[in-house]
């Protein structure tokens, strides 16, 4: 929401019998990860169950006139996209050894990658509307950006995405998450082209971690905002518009690739 964070406070659960290794390389990995992003771990909170998980609640501050909220983009402004798109798929195929490690590690490498120069570039190029992209899918998140008046034009051929993660998918691989959101977006009337690859859907819809931001620009500032973000996210990527034709229309133009 281009605030400028401030402090954090962990939130984990453990299996009572998971090595306290394990448990300690998670912690530590949360605190470096915040020192790189300038602010401190102050404080956590644990409880124990049977599957691991970590969090952080973050405190910003924001000027009220400076926020982005993910509604308030106009028909024509450009949707970016910063991060590429298939984590899900992709760890959840490393969980059940489907891929090997080294097939994981440039999803690794993008979830590590902090959105903190990506936000301040948005700020500095008049970005009207910004989200995250997170466990609901890329679709999702374009459709909250539209509100009750806008709709939105996806070129799937621009949008950035792992190609094992399209492999995994084209073979039907993908998480239960990722299935929900697809039908979610199919039931909210999102419209895909006839010649979509097989499997692309299925990414555009995939539930993500640290998936980037997804951005709506003015058409005139979207070439510098994409030279800016690109100098610190390569995969950063113009993926289609917003349009005054409700719903979500995912094109496909292969000659644009």
């Amino acid at each position: 929401m281009g605030a400028t964070a401030l402090c954090a406070v962990a939130i984990a659960a453990f299996p009572e019998d998971l090595d306290a290794n394990v448990v300690a390389s998670v912690l530590r990995g949360g605190v470096e990860k915040c020192a790189e992003a300038g602010i401190a771990v102050v404080g956590g909170h644990t409880i124990k169950d049977a599957v691991p998980k970590y969090g952080l609640s973050v405190t910003g501050i924001v000027a009220p006139q400076t926020i982005l909220r993910a509604c308030g983009g106009r028909p024509g402004d450009v949707l970016v996209l910063t991060k590429a798109l298939g984590t899900g798929i992709l760890t959840t195929a490393r969980h059940d050894d489907a891929i090997a490690q080294d097939e994981l590690e440039p999803a690794i490498e993008s979830m590590l990658e902090l959105d903190a120069a990506a936000s301040e570039a948005a700020l500095r190029h008049g970005v009207r509307a910004m989200t995250p992209v997170g466990v609901y899918g890329l679709l999702a998140h374009v459709r909250e950006m539209l509100g009750e008046e806008l709709g939105a034009c996806v070129d799937a051929g621009t949008v950035p995405l792992f190609s094992r993660a399209l492999a995994l998918a084209a073979h039907d691989a993908i998480p239960s998450g990722t299935r929900a959101n697809l039908r979610d977006a199919r039931a909210a009337g999102a419209r895909f082209a006839t010649g979509l690859p097989l499997g692309l859907a299925a990414v555009l819809c995939d539930m993500q971690t640290s998936g980037g931001l997804l951005m709506a620009v003015p058409p005139d500032r979207a070439a510098a905002l994409l030279a800016d973000l690109r100098a610190g996210a390569a995969a950063s990527r113009a993926i289609g518009t917003l349009t005054q034709q409700r719903g979500i229309e995912v094109v496909w133009r292969p000659a644009k690739q």
